[in-house]
C-alpha cells in the first residue's frame, strides 16, 4: 500500500470501474456506502437478496478485516507497543535518555493512561510514570509516581487541553508539585508535550531543564510528532484487538464491520502520514544538531529521489532512498552541540564521538522499527565503487545501489551548500569535481542520473 493512495484517500478495497461492473455490490460495500444506497437506491427486490446473502457478506468483510490487520503489524510502527508487565516497560527508560541526549536536556520522564499502562493499572493514578532518565537504585514502578487528572498541574492540564506547556520557573507556580526521586527540586524549565492524535489522549511527554535553556523548535517538533506517532500507534494496536475479536464473534453486523473497517483504514493512513512526518522532523532536528545553515538532509533527499527517477527505480525504493537521504546523518543527533561549535581543536573524546556518530545512527534506526529497510543504505554509503570504503571495503555493484546514490547525492550536495571554511562550489564545478572520481569513487550510472538531473533541475 503506498502513502499517496492513503494520502489522496483511496480505499483500500476499490477496484476499477470495469471491476465494478462485475460486481458492484462488494464495491459498493468495499467503499463504506451499503446502507446509504441499500435505503435510498436499491429496490425491495434486491435488497431482498442482500439480506439472503448476509452470512457471505459478514464473511467478504471479516476478510477484508483480517487482510487490514495483516497489513498493520508491531514491525510498522515504533516498539512501544503490547506490554504487560513492569520488565516490558524498561524500553521507555531507554526512549527518556535517548530524548535527553538528542535534545541536549538534563531529564526526560514519560507518563501513561492507566487504560494504556498495561501491567501498571492498579495505580490510583491517572498519569502513570512508565519511563525515565532518572535511574533509579530500585524498581521505579514500585513508587506509583504519578498525577491525577483533578491535580491541575503543567501535565495533567497538557494533557486534557491537548496541548504543549512550557514553564520557565515551574516552581514559582502551584501547578508543579516537584518530584524529589525525579531530581524535579532542580528543574527551572519544564516542557509537557501530550501524546494524543484524533482518536486517543495516551499520555504525556516531560522534558525538564536544570538551566534556563528552552530547546530550539526544531527539537520540540520532533518530540510532538513522537508523540502523536506513539499515541496513533497505540490507538491503532487497541483497534487491532477489538477488530480481532468481532471478527470472532458470530453474531456481529455488517454495520459493525463496516464501521469497524473504515476505523482501522482511517487509523493506518495516519499512521502513514505521521511516519514521513517523523522522519522529515528527524532530519530537520539532525540538520539544526550539526549547524546546517540550510536543508543538508533535504536536499541530499530530494536529490537522491531525482537520481533514483532518472534510473527507472520503483516507487517503494524510490521511497527508501529518500528516507535513506533524509537520515543520513542521523548519528549526530546524539551528539552535544558544543561539538559542532567548538572552535578549536577536539579532545580526542570528541573526536572519538564524532567518528563513531554513523554507528550510533544505525543503532538508533534499528531501533525503530519501520525505519530499519534504511539502515543497510545508510550503513554503507561510505563504502566507494573501487573497494577502498568504509566500512566493509565493499566493491562495485556489492555496494547497496541506494547506498551508491546516497553517497553521490550527498556529496553533490555538500559541495554546493557554503560551509564555515570554504564557499559553495557552483553546480557545474562541483558536477566537474564529481566525473573526475567517476569508477573510483562513485558508480559511473549514478554519476550520470546525477548530471541529467541537475541539468533538468535548471
Amino acid at each position: 500500500m503506498k502513502n499517496n493512495e492513503l494520502e489522496d484517500g483511496i480505499s483500500l478495497f476499490s477496484r476499477s470501474v470495469d471491476m465494478m461492473e462485475e460486481d458492484p455490490l462488494e464495491e459498493i460495500f468495499a467503499l463504506n456506502l451499503g446502507d446509504f444506497i441499500s435505503e435510498h437506491l436499491i429496490s425491495d427486490d434486491l435488497a431482498a437478496k442482500i439480506g439472503k446473502n448476509v452470512k457471505n457478506k459478514n464473511e467478504g468483510l471479516k476478510n477484508q478485516l483480517k487482510e487490514l490487520i495483516s497489513i498493520y503489524s508491531l514491525d510498522n510502527t515504533l516498539c512501544v507497543l503490547g506490554f504487560s508487565s513492569k520488565e516490558d516497560y524498561i524500553i521507555y527508560n531507554s526512549i527518556a535518555k535517548n530524548v535527553v541526549q538528542m535534545l541536549d536536556m538534563d531529564a526526560c520522564h514519560i507518563y501513561l493512561t492507566r487504560e494504556f499502562a498495561k501491567g501498571l493499572d492498579k495505580s490510583d493514578k491517572d498519569l502513570i510514570l512508565v519511563g525515565s532518565s532518572i535511574d533509579f537504585d530500585d524498581d521505579i514502578y514500585a513508587h506509583d509516581i504519578g498525577y491525577k487528572i483533578e491535580d491541575k498541574t503543567f501535565v495533567s492540564d497538557s494533557f486534557i487541553k491537548r496541548e504543549t506547556i512550557e514553564a520557565k520557573n515551574p516552581k514559582l507556580s502551584n501547578k508543579f508539585i516537584p518530584c524529589e526521586k525525579l531530581n524535579e527540586d532542580k528543574v527551572k524549565i519544564l516542557t509537557a508535550i501530550p501524546m494524543h492524535n484524533n482518536a486517543n489522549a495516551v499520555g504525556v511527554i516531560v522534558i525538564e531543564s536544570y538551566a534556563d535553556k528552552f530547546f530550539k523548535d526544531e527539537y520540540l517538533k520532533l518530540i510532538e510528532v513522537t508523540a502523536t506517532l506513539f499515541s496513533t500507534s497505540m490507538s491503532l494496536q487497541k483497534l487491532v484487538e477489538e477488530a480481532s475479536g468481532l471478527i470472532e464473534e458470530p453474531e456481529v453486523s455488517a454495520n459493525e464491520l463496516q464501521h469497524m473497517r473504515a476505523e482501522l483504514t482511517a487509523l493506518i493512513g495516519d499512521l502513514g502520514d505521521q511516519q514521513q512526518l517523523f522522519v522529515k522532523n528527524l532530519a530537520s532536528a539532525v540538520d539544526a544538531k550539526g549547524q546546517y545553515k540550510i536543508s543538508h538532509s533535504e536536499n541530499t533527499a530530494n536529490l537522491a529521489r531525482m537520481i533514483c527517477k532518472k534510473m527507472g527505480l520503483n516507487e517503494k525504493t524510490t521511497d527508501l532512498i529518500y528516507y535513506a537521504g533524509l537520515l543520513q546523518n542521523i548519528g549526530k543527533i546524539t551528539l552535544p552541540e558544543s561539538i559542532f561549535t567548538h572552535k578549536g581543536p577536539l579532545t580526542p573524546e570528541e573526536w572519538s564521538q564524532l567518528q563513531n556518530h554513523p554507528n550510533v545512527g544505525i543503532n538508533l534506526l534499528m531501533n525503530i522499527n519501520f525505519l530499519s529497510e534504511v539502515v543497510p543504505y545508510i550503513h554503507y554509503h561510505k563504502e566507494r565503487w573501487d573497494g577502498r570504503g568504509e566500512p566493509e571495503g565493499l566493491r562495485g555493484c556489492s555496494i547497496p545501489l541506494g547506498s551508491r546514490i546516497i553517497a553521490v547525492a550527498d556529496s553533490f550536495s555538500a559541495m554546493t551548500a557554503d560551509r564555515s571554511y570554504r564557499k559553495a562550489l557552483l553546480k557545474e564545478q562541483a558536477l566537474e569535481e564529481i566525473k573526475k572520481e567517476s569508477e573510483t569513487k562513485w558508480d559511473p550510472a549514478v554519476v550520470a542520473a546525477l548530471i541529467e538531473a541537475v541539468a533538468d533541475d535548471d
